[in-house]
């Protein structure tokens, strides 16, 4: 089945390419609405009613996939097929490095009001007060991170455990959306889910920082640059993991990235990454392309970790 899985992974890879999210019936939606429906059901001010949810929303889609996968065990097309349907569905790479696009023709035509009312497609940042540079940094941090969270992390679990790495980690990280965030509501109860998704990107973090320098070339960026600056940087953010990925895109299009960052009641001053300019709109149009060269690398990697697996038996 391992060479079912490989050729699901890249299916799902170029589907995603192709035709992005699925318009309508979401699963990932559908998953973040019984995910709430749950919460408000246990919730308790604390990491042990935390942990137990945890357990209960990430374990049901790993068993479910782990069922998927016995019962196309004997079935390599369906099995493929299935790969294909899942890995499509929790990927976001066409979406990511649209948004990014988007938001490059709004600060080009200089329509800050469009910028800040995109902006929350991509990131929870207040944008009422943000400036076009700073409409582009939060573009380009979250291009960033999230080409680790949405594409580069789903088909490395994909290729390592097949239907249930894929499910378990992209409902992992959906949870970690909705409740790990710091907030007076889910400063403990949103620990576990926080702290697993941490766990889950401590690898594909690290591969998106260095894929991110091998493709910089792709956009006109140095890798050379991008290692220096990642080997520098990667430590200096508060994430274990965004650093990782920011210091190697800050490098790769030689920029500044990191200051200060405005949510909704709260704000955070964070270490600056790479030496050069702030970013402007013709960046994120770049750091498109390094996304979408990053992913295509990581599938083709998934793809050879689900044949490996076969190797190994």
């Amino acid at each position: 089945m391992a060479r079912a899985d490989a050729a699901g992974l890249v299916a799902g890879y170029l589907l995603d390419a192709v035709l992005g999210d699925p318009r309508r019936f979401h699963p990932v939606a559908g998953f973040g609405t019984a995910a709430g429906a749950l919460e408000r059901r246990i919730y308790a001010p604390n990491r042990r009613a935390g942990a137990a949810f945890t357990t209960a929303a990430v374990g049901a889609p790993v068993a479910l996939g782990a069922a998927a996968a016995m019962l196309t065990r004997r079935r390599p097309v369906a099995r493929a097929a299935l790969v294909a349907a899942v890995t499509w569905t929790v990927l976001g790479g066409r979406t990511l490095r649209a948004e990014s696009r988007i938001m490059a023709g709004h600060l080009e035509s200089g329509d800050l009001e469009a910028a800040r009312a995109r902006l929350n497609h991509l990131c929870g940042r207040d944008p009422s007060t943000l400036d076009a540079p700073d409409l582009a940094r939060a573009t380009v941090e979250s291009v960033a991170e999230n080409t680790s969270d949405a594409v580069v992390a789903p088909l490395i679990w994909g290729g390592l455990l097949g239907l249930p790495g894929l499910l378990g980690y992209r409902a992992a990280n959906t949870l970690d959306a909705m409740v790990g965030h710091r907030s007076p509501r889910y400063a403990r109860f949103g620990a576990a889910s926080a702290r697993l998704d941490d766990a889950l990107n401590l690898l594909p973090s690290r591969l998106t920082g260095l894929l991110t320098a091998a493709v910089a070339p792709a956009a006109g960026g140095s890798s050379k640059e991008s290692l220096r600056v990642w080997r520098r940087d990667r430590n200096d953010h508060p994430s274990p993991n965004a650093g990782q990925c920011e210091s190697a895109m800050a490098g790769a299009l030689g920029v500044r990235l990191g200051g200060r960052n405005v949510y909704f009641g709260r704000s955070e001053v964070r270490p600056f990454l790479g030496d050069g300019p702030r970013p402007s709109a013709g960046h994120l149009r770049r750091a498109a392309r390094i996304s979408g060269a990053v992913g295509a690398a990581a599938a083709l990697l998934g793809a050879g970790l689900a044949l490996a697996r076969r190797a190994r038996r």
